[in-house]
């Protein structure tokens, strides 16, 4: 099938990011949100981040107005009755996730594709708990989504070719390209990337090297755009840690253990850039270090 309108639930950072690609590229969009100001906000940044664009001449005027007037906010998952693919960006909990497709799927129309946004879970698992697994597939957004070209493509076991290509093609649509994932836990990206930044908390708490040398290191070391302390802020440190208890609890492998002081962090609230303060403080023009 074709995919020409798209519903998007969550309108965080990623949903919200994930509606300003879509409407940029030309669908149809419907972004929900549990409260209306919710959806709202995420409309304001989308308003935002393409204002950005604007003045770097990455798109015209006429193209964020007649992006911005795809968008349809709402509360009501009905309003995805008539739309071609649904993506989920809701938080990373499983059972959440479940609940969600649950309310959602009986209001689809029965060609309707579905997609989770989720960054860890097994895909085969979400699928099995709604009522199309052959039209069901995991897309893998990374932030900020108008920013990052990958999206992660993870076919579940059910998961059929026609739902791959026409999904592929959506996304391709967008801007994206596409990479081909196993349904293994955290898929390839994650895989990689959240161990070592992991592994940098764990070198913090035990005192190894401060919050800036750590950066630095890797950035002068290993030739990374970004430190992992402050990519780990960037990420969120609660996204951080449910994807470090998926990977432990799917594996059974203790190399997979959360660094004690991420969960620290996340137990005080400190999730990072989201939330003001992670590894560093961002309530100032420059962010400072917080230990």
């Amino acid at each position: 099938m074709s995919v020409q309108s798209i519903g998007v639930i969550g309108s965080g950072l990623m949903g919200n990011g994930i509606a300003h690609v879509s409407a940029l590229a030309g669908f149809s969009v419907i972004l929900s949100d549990v409260a209306i100001e919710r959806a709202e906000k995420g409309l304001t940044n989308i308003k935002n981040n393409m204002g950005r664009q604007l003045t770097k001449g990455l798109i015209s005027e006429s193209d964020m107005t007649a992006a911005l007037g795809r968008i349809q906010l709402t509360t009501d998952m009905a309003a995805f009755s008539q739309s071609d693919l649904v993506i989920e960006a809701a938080t990373e909990n499983e059972s959440l996730k479940k609940e969600i497709f649950a309310k959602l799927c009986p209001l689809l129309k029965a060609d309707a594709l579905l997609a989770s946004n989720t960054s860890s879970i097994s895909i085969t698992r979400l699928a099995a708990a709604t009522d199309r697994p052959s039209r069901f597939i995991g897309m893998h957004f990374f932030n900020p989504v108008p920013l990052m070209k990958l999206v992660e493509l993870i076919r579940g076991l059910a998961t059929t070719d026609a739902t791959a290509q026409a999904v592929t093609e959506a996304a391709k649509r967008m801007g994206k390209v596409s990479i081909a994932a196993g349904d293994s836990p955290s898929f390839i990206v994650n895989r990689v990337l959240c161990p070592m930044l992991n592994e940098a908390i764990f070198a913090l708490g035990e005192n190894v090297g401060s919050v800036e040398d750590i950066d630095n290191g890797m950035k002068l070391g290993a030739n990374h755009p970004m430190g992992p302390l402050t990519l780990a802020d960037f990420v969120g440190l609660d996204t951080l840690l449910a994807v470090m208890h998926v990977m432990q609890t799917a594996t059974g492998d203790c190399k997979y253990r959360p660094a004690p002081l991420l969960v620290k962090y996340v137990e005080a609230g400190w999730l990072g850039k989201k939330s003001g303060r992670g590894f560093y403080d961002y309530s100032g023009n420059i962010p400072v270090p917080t230990r």
